[in-house]
């Protein structure tokens, strides 16, 4: 199954045309990879999408073409979430 269809089936992200436009924008990697919106999902696949300042990582457990609402969280497991520091402030001494 396609990455895009994947996110958009599993719940992580609500519309297929917005988890296209994470992929072109290289916010989605798969198995520490920055991956294209036609890459092809399977179990085991580590994806880690950054939200903003939040990075969620999920693995893989199975696909599916379509699932309930109910069950879209047993497609995936929650590997960690973290959200992102920020760089340093203001660096310049002005």
């Amino acid at each position: 199954m396609r990455l895009d269809k994947y996110l958009k089936v599993s719940r992580i992200i609500k519309r297929r045309t917005v988890a296209n436009d994470a992929c072109d924008g290289e916010h989605v990697t798969v198995n520490g990879r920055v991956a294209r919106a036609s890459y092809e999902v399977k179990p085991g696949d580590i994806i880690e999408i950054g939200f903003g300042r939040r990075i969620l990582k999920v693995r893989v457990l199975k696909i599916a073409e379509t699932v309930g609402k109910g069950d879209a969280g047993e497609l995936y497991e929650i590997v960690s979430q973290e959200t992102a520091e920020r760089e340093k402030e203001n660096g310049d001494e002005r």
